[in-house]
């Protein structure tokens, strides 16, 4: 049988390598990633099964915010336009599937930038200095599950994982104990030495940058 490779890309961080405010990153970003990894030499010979992107629908509730805020509909925000559009654009690519978790809305918190400038035992907090808390759902585990599955059924003999983050290797071990072969793509983010472990191959992938960003282990 013919050996294939499957993408799994975590959106949430690949979206922050692809752009930066106020350039954010597009599907034609996205297709760019894809294709470049397509056209790496260690995939020559091989037949790519599916890309999958993995992200969180956009907060669609409404919620009032304290100290006199007013109401905050996030379904308004630009941030639900963007996802909502680049969602649509990555469905018509081909060979690209979503894997779509959710937010869930976690009531209002102080920006850390107020409590550092705090003196004293006193705070005087206005509804501006508020933020939403917002955690993200499901995502990590449909990563962790595509893995799983795309190893036990043998659909992928190649696993191309583009993340930064190190919550992935328990998934990235299981995957090369049952036989796969784990390549990781990190956009250029220092990594945690646990992920160099357990990968067979560190892709670099040259893409244009929309903007630089000082990179942190995750």
């Amino acid at each position: 049988m013919e050996n294939r490779y499957a993408i799994l890309i975590d959106g949430g961080y690949a979206k922050r390598k692809l752009g930066q405010p106020p350039n954010f990153a597009t599907a034609e970003d996205f297709r760019a990633l894809i294709d470049a990894i397509c056209a790496h030499p260690a995939l020559s010979g091989l037949r790519l099964h599916r890309a999958y992107y993995y992200d969180s629908q956009p907060l669609e509730s409404a919620h009032d915010k304290p100290l006199g805020g007013g109401k905050t509909e996030f379904a308004l925000e630009p941030v639900a336009t963007r996802s909502k559009q680049l969602f649509e654009q990555l469905w018509r690519l081909p060979f690209v599937a979503l894997r779509l978790g959710e937010l869930s809305f976690e009531g209002w918190a102080i920006r850390p930038n107020l409590l550092a400038r705090a003196k004293g035992d006193t705070l005087h907090v206005k509804h501006t200095d508020l933020r939403p808390a917002i955690s993200q759902k499901g995502v990590d585990m449909r990563i962790g599950m595509d893995i799983a599955a795309l190893t036990l059924k043998k659909q992928a003999q190649v696993i191309v994982l583009v993340t930064g983050d190190s919550d992935f290797v328990p998934a990235m071990k299981f995957a090369r104990r049952e036989g796969a072969q784990l390549f990781l793509v990190s956009l250029g983010q220092r990594l945690r030495p646990a992920m160099y472990e357990h990968t067979d191959l560190m892709m670099e992938i040259d893409l244009p940058r929309k903007s630089a960003v000082t990179a942190q282990p995750t």
